[in-house]
């Protein structure tokens, strides 16, 4: 028996595309951890209500060509998660190591923020993280907690050792993140310089830090949007991106060095369903990128 047979469950499928598992190119796994959620919680309801979304938008993207129901596509449905997030983690590293493994190119649906290091954790050191978010997420400790969704970046950074780690979209920090990332060497492009630079320049931008990467995973926490476009996330911040912008420099990021991505931090029981649409939508619009990039 497979880890994925042992921890994980069916449930509604993500775009109402399922091939089997091995005949997909994509995996797509929820994980509705929500242990250390802060201000907000209510991650645990994302994977159900994202799936939801994906049912009743339409899959077709101008930005490609390319429509959702061309890509072969498996949902495995949920992972058996736990009140330890240790355990939790665990278990995600072993799913992600087995999808790796299968040359899947797996799309993790939080859930809370924490549930990356549990995928990078089944990764070698020559992947790069780039990470779409209003925050650093380089605490050393949070409420006592060394591992959660404000830390677990850093715990990346010190355990796992990525290639290069890359912060899009930051507007919400505290002086000890900047001190951490300025020691340690990791890039953030802030929500303020996207916007007076202009997507298009910082699309070369990130060209530029990434040009040496041979591997890339995406993480998307949908703060990284302005309240006004996705209000249904667990930490909200002002100021931020909007839909048109975050979609531009995700197409700039989706190459073919790209093995995995995760999208997290929907909370949506806060609105009416704009959130979980807003993340569907992302997600249709980044798996027909990597599907563009990978058949052209």
């Amino acid at each position: 028996m497979s880890y994925r047979e042992l921890f994980v469950s069916p449930s509604a499928v993500f775009a109402g595309n399922q091939q089997s598992l091995e005949e997909a190119e994509y995996a797509i796994l929820g994980v509705p951890l929500d242990v250390t959620s802060t201000y907000r919680t209510g991650a645990r309801f994302a994977p159900l209500a994202i799936r939801e979304a994906s049912l009743n938008i339409e899959g077709y993207s101008f930005r490609t060509g390319t429509s959702i129901e061309e890509l072969k596509i498996h949902d495995l449905g949920d992972l058996h998660v736990a009140g330890d997030v240790e355990l939790t983690l665990g278990r995600l590293a072993l799913v992600a190591h087995d999808l790796f493994e299968a040359k899947k190119v797996p799309v993790f649906m939080g859930g809370e923020h924490t549930i990356t290091l549990g995928v990078m954790r089944s990764l070698d050191e020559d992947v790069a993280v780039v990470s779409f978010d209003a925050h650093l997420d380089l605490r050393d400790d949070y409420l006592g907690l060394s591992v959660s969704h404000t830390t677990f970046m850093r715990r990346i950074n010190e355990t796992v050792k990525p290639s290069k780690i890359l912060e899009i979209g930051t507007r919400a920090v505290c002086k000890e993140e900047l001190d951490y990332a300025k020691t340690s060497g990791i890039d953030y492009l802030t929500a303020q310089q996207i916007r007076e630079d202009g997507a298009k320049n910082v699309a070369e931008t990130i060209h530029d830090i990434l040009g040496g990467c041979e591997k890339i995973y995406i993480t998307i926490d949908l703060d990284v949007l302005d309240p006004a476009f996705a209000p249904a996330v667990q930490n909200p911040e002002p100021e931020g991106l909007d839909t048109t912008t975050l979609l531009d420099l995700l197409g700039a990021v989706c190459d073919r060095r790209v093995i995995g991505v995760d999208l997290v931090e929907v909370a949506p029981h806060y609105d009416r369903g704009v959130t979980a649409t807003q993340a569907a939508k992302t997600l249709f619009e980044v798996l027909c990128c990597l599907q563009k990039a990978r058949k052209g």
